[in-house]
């Protein structure tokens, strides 16, 4: 499954969102990777999701594959469009 989303976070997946945002993603059994100008990065690594330096405003391509695949675009989209949920409420 795939998604292109904007970030909205304040300031983008840097630093404490970066972190939250691999948290979540190893919240769920599917592989998550994102995809910014080309380059990929493993959604479950904090080095490959901070190395893509992705800022607010900027669209990036969220991807899952797996048995949870479909919770976990809807949860990291949300997460990165700013309008949070639970992850936990998505299992």
């Amino acid at each position: 499954m795939e998604r292109n989303v904007v970030v909205q976070l304040q300031h983008g997946l840097q630093a404490r969102h970066a972190n939250q945002f691999v948290q979540k993603s190893s919240a769920f059994n599917s592989e998550i990777s994102i995809i910014k100008n080309g380059r990929m990065a493993a959604g479950k690594g904090i080095i490959g999701v901070m190395a893509l330096v992705i800022r607010k405003g900027e669209e990036i391509t969220l991807l899952a594959n797996g048995s949870d695949e479909e919770a976990a675009i809807v949860a990291l989209e949300s997460f990165l469009s700013d309008r949070e949920l639970n992850v936990l409420d998505l299992h």
